[in-house]
């Protein structure tokens, strides 16, 4: 049975929208979907590192076939993909949220970041758990050792959305260039991308069918 790896959002959880979508679909054709919680059960101490290193051990464990990934989870998947790309032989990318240290410093400003270094954590809302929750500055810390680009040489689809206003569409457009590699699909849609999620599968399933050599 080909096995996938799906790997969620930040501050959400294995049992987000996206991810029983695609489950689904997937056990109807006879795959299995693999959906660990990259938190944890420790969302205040999240690293980066850690996540990337859950989603490595598991992908030894199960070796998929393809591994996809949302927003954070996409950037997470990609920089998995570099580390280790006899491991993950396809990436399908959905807003990824490339860049992600910098955008937050960005999007905080110096002296927000400032006070949650001062403070050890600070809160943000948690979808999976419909909540508040403290994350650590810890994570902003780490999250300044990746690149903002991911160096994949393996097949690689993105969806991103025209709409998106958390992660720009041209972060995935711009990472697309000169990697022949990569396909970029830019959807009528946001971040969240939950009204594409037909026109996402239909390409998915569409895309991998045409690639040489994946394993069956």
């Amino acid at each position: 049975m080909p096995e996938i790896l799906y790997l969620h959002g930040f501050a959400s959880g294995p049992q987000s929208r996206k991810g029983a979508f695609f489950a689904r679909q997937f056990h109807q054709i006879g795959w299995n979907v693999h959906q660990p919680d990259l938190n944890q059960g420790d969302f205040k101490g999240l690293t980066l590192t850690r996540q990337v290193s859950a989603a490595l051990r598991l992908a030894h464990e199960i070796r998929p076939e393809i591994v996809m990934g949302s927003s954070l989870g996409g950037y997470v998947a990609a920089i998995c993909g570099s580390i280790e790309p006899k491991l993950i032989p396809a990436l399908v990318l959905m807003a990824p949220a490339f860049g992600f240290a910098r955008r937050w410093s960005e999007r905080l400003g110096e002296p927000a970041i400032e006070q949650w270094r001062e403070k050890g954590a600070m809160d943000v809302y948690h979808y999976g758990e419909g909540r508040m929750a403290e994350i650590g500055y810890q994570f902003y810390e780490d999250a300044l050792w990746f690149s903002d680009t991911p160096d994949v040489r393996q097949p690689t689809l993105i969806f991103h959305g025209k709409r998106d206003d958390v992660v720009s569409p041209e972060a995935s457009v711009q990472f697309a260039w000169g990697r022949p590699n990569v396909q970029v699909e830019l959807l009528d849609s946001d971040h969240g991308l939950t009204d594409a999620l037909e026109i996402m599968w239909t390409e998915t399933v569409a895309w991998r069918g045409r690639l040489p050599g994946i394993r069956a």
